[in-house]
C-alpha cells in the first residue's frame, strides 16, 4: 500500500514543496512514529525540507552535524541506524515533537538513514517515536527497501528543478527556504516568496536596486543575497555604512586619495569603489551620504568613472550598485537633503523588505533559528518554546523585526539560565522569559499616516488578512482568560470545539 502511494506520488506532477511533504506524510503513516523528518544536507548542517510531528519552529532550525552525534552516525552509514532507547547520544529532537497537551517529552525511539543522489550523499530520513520498542528489526528492514523509493523522490524534485530552467541553488530559494549559509533568508510567508521571486529575476541583472525596509528587516541580508545570487558572485562585495562615515572623510572613504591630497595623507589610498570592482557595492543607510558625495556617486553610476580626491585623472570601474535605506527618500528629496537624480538612478529597480509583523508564521521558523543557535552556543540539551510562547510571538508588533526577535530568544536564554535552569534537561522558554511588549499587533489593514502608496509586497490577500485578524483576536482572548480556552470561546462568542479548530488551522496550537 505504501509502495503504491509512493509510485503514484512519483509519476505525477506536483510542486516539490507539495511532493516531499506528501512524502513525509506516507512514512508517518507507514510506520506509525511520533515523528518523521526530510533534511538536506548543506555544508555542514541538516536543515529540514519537510517534516510531520514537529513543533513549527523546529523547521527553521539548522542541526550543525558536529554538534548532533546522532545525526552524524546516520550520515555515516548506508543503511538504517538505530538508536537504543537508553542511548546516552543527546537526540537533536528532544522537546520537539509536537505536543498538544502537557510538557514536551524527551525522544525514545529513534532510526534514521542517508540518502544519497547520483552517488552523493544529499541528506537524511529521520524516524522518531516517544514508545520504545517502536522501531523493530522488521520495521528497520522496511525501511531500508522504501530507501530507494524516497532517494527517487528527492531525485525527481532535483529534476524538475533542473528542468524549469533555472540552476539548483536558485530554484532551491522557491521552496521552503533560501540556499543556507551567512545570506540565507528564512521564511514561507506569501510576502517573503513573492519577493522572492522578484528578486530571482533582478539579481541576474546589472540594474541597481535599492533596498526599502524598517530598521532590523535585515537589508543587508537580502543585499548579500542578491550578490551570491548575481553574475558577480565570484567577486567581492563590499559594504559600506554611509552613516558612519565622518562627513570629512566621506569622499575619500568612497573613492580614494593621492598623496598630499589633504594633511595626513602621506600615500595613494584606494577607496570602496576600487575595492569592489568587478563586483557589488553596498551602500547601506544611502540617505546619510553627503549632498557632495552624493554628486560624485551620480557621476559613477552615469559612467562607471570614480575620481580619487586630489587626482587630475578619473578611473573606469565596474562596479554594481545595492543602496539600502530605512528612510523615506522622497521626503529627503523634497525636504532637499537627497538628489532627486541620485534618487532615480538608484531606485531603478525598489524593493521593499516587509516587516516581522506581516509575515505571519515566519516569526516561529526565525524563533527555532535562534533557538538552536542559542542552544549550541550556550550548550544546552534543548531549548524549545511553550505553546503560549509561541502566541506571544505571533501576537507581537515586532518593531525592531528579526533583529529584536534574535535578541528576545538570546535573553530569555540566558536568563532562564541565571535563574538556575540545568543545561542537561529540556528547557521551555514561557512568555514572561521573552518580556514582550503587550502593544497588539499592528493591523496590515490599518494604514493611516503612511506617507507612501502600499506596494504589491504589502498587501495581504483578503484570506491571510482575515487569518491575522483571526490570529490576533485569539490571542488577546487567551491573554485575557490567562490561557483559559473555555474563557477565551466565550470572550468571543464561539463554540469551545470551533475555536479549538480554527486555533489549529491557524497554528495557534
Amino acid at each position: 500500500m505504501m509502495e503504491e502511494a509512493l509510485l503514484a506520488d512519483l509519476v505525477t506532477e506536483l510542486p516539490n514543496a507539495v511532493r516531499l511533504q506528501r512524502l513525509v506524510h506516507t512514512l508517518h503513516q507507514r510506520f506509525r512514529c511520533g515523528a518523521v523528518v526530510l533534511l538536506r544536507l548543506d555544508e555542514d548542517a541538516l536543515r529540514p525540507l519537510a517534516a510531520v510531528g514537529l513543533v513549527q519552529e523546529a523547521l527553521g532550525r539548522r542541526f550543525v552535524v558536529a554538534q548532533h552525534p546522532r545525526l552524524a552516525a546516520i550520515l555515516s552509514q548506508r543503511e538504517p541506524t538505530w538508536f537504543e532507547p537508553d542511548s546516552r547520544l543527546p537526540d537533536p529532537y528532544d522537546g520537539l515533537l509536537d505536543q498538544h497537551v502537557g510538557e514536551p517529552l524527551p525522544v525514545h525511539d529513534c532510526m534514521g538513514i542517508s540518502l544519497y543522489v547520483e552517488g552523493a550523499l544529499w541528506g537524511a530520513l529521520t524516524l522518531d517515536a516517544l514508545h520504545a520498542g517502536t522501531f523493530d528489526d522488521e520495521i528497520r528492514r522496511d525501511l531500508q527497501r522504501y530507501t530507494l523509493l524516497i532517494e527517487a523522490a528527492v531525485r525527481i524534485t532535483r529534476l524538475e528543478h533542473e528542468n524549469r530552467g533555472l540552476r539548483l541553488a536558485r530554484s532551491d530559494v522557491l521552496e521552503n527556504t533560501l540556499v543556507p549559509g551567512d545570506d540565507e533568508i528564512l521564511g514561507q510567508s506569501p510576502v517573503i516568496r513573492d519577493l522572492l521571486r522578484e528578486l530571482v529575476v533582478v539579481a541576474d541583472s546589472e540594474l541597481p536596486v535599492l533596498l526599502l525596509g524598517e530598521t532590523g528587516v535585515g537589508k543587508e541580508l537580502f543585499a548579500r543575497w542578491l550578490h551570491r545570487h548575481s553574475r558577480r558572485r565570484n567577486k567581492p562585495l563590499v559594504l559600506v555604512n554611509c552613516a558612519a562615515l565622518p562627513e570629512s572623510l566621506a569622499e575619500s572613504e568612497l573613492f580614494g586619495h593621492v598623496k598630499g591630497a589633504f594633511s595626513g595623507a602621506t600615500t595613494d589610498r584606494p577607496g570602496r569603489f576600487d575595492a569592489a570592482n568587478g563586483g557589488t557595492l553596498l551602500l547601506d543607510e544611502v540617505g546619510e551620504l553627503p549632498l557632495t558625495v552624493q554628486a560624485k556617486l551620480l557621476r559613477t553610476l552615469q559612467n562607471g568613472e570614480i575620481q580619487r580626491l586630489g587626482a587630475d585623472k578619473p578611473r573606469q570601474v565596474d562596479v554594481r550598485i545595492i543602496a539600502a535605506t530605512n528612510r523615506n527618500l522622497r521626503e529627503s528629496v523634497r525636504d532637499g537633503h537627497f538628489r532627486a537624480d541620485l534618487y532615480h538612478r538608484l531606485s531603478v529597480y525598489p524593493a521593499p523588505i516587509p516587516p516581522l509583523r506581516e509575515r505571519g508564521n515566519d516569526v516561529l521558523l526565525l524563533a527555532g533559528y535562534f533557538l538552536e543557535l542559542n542552544r549550541a552556543r550556550l550548550g544546552l540539551r534543548s531549548m524549545r518554546l511553550s505553546p503560549a510562547a509561541e502566541r506571544a510571538l505571533l501576537g507581537y508588533a515586532w518593531p525592531g523585526n528579526v533583529r529584536e526577535l534574535e535578541h528576545v530568544i538570546s535573553r530569555a536564554a540566558l536568563r532562564m539560565l541565571s535563574q538556575g535552569a540545568s543545561r542537561r534537561e529540556i528547557l521551555t522558554l514561557e512568555p514572561e522569559l521573552l518580556d514582550l511588549d503587550s502593544s497588539p499587533v499592528a493591523s496590515v489593514v490599518d494604514t493611516p499616516g503612511t506617507t507612501e502608496p502600499l506596494t504589491a509586497q504589502q498587501i495581504l490577500s483578503l484570506r491571510e488578512t482575515v487569518d491575522a485578524s483571526q490570529r490576533q483576536a485569539i490571542v488577546r482572548a487567551l491573554e485575557a482568560s490567562g490561557e483559559n480556552w473555555a474563557q477565551a470561546a466565550r470572550l468571543l462568542d464561539v463554540d469551545p470545539s470551533n475555536l479549538h479548530k480554527l486555533a489549529r488551522r491557524l497554528k495557534l496550537k
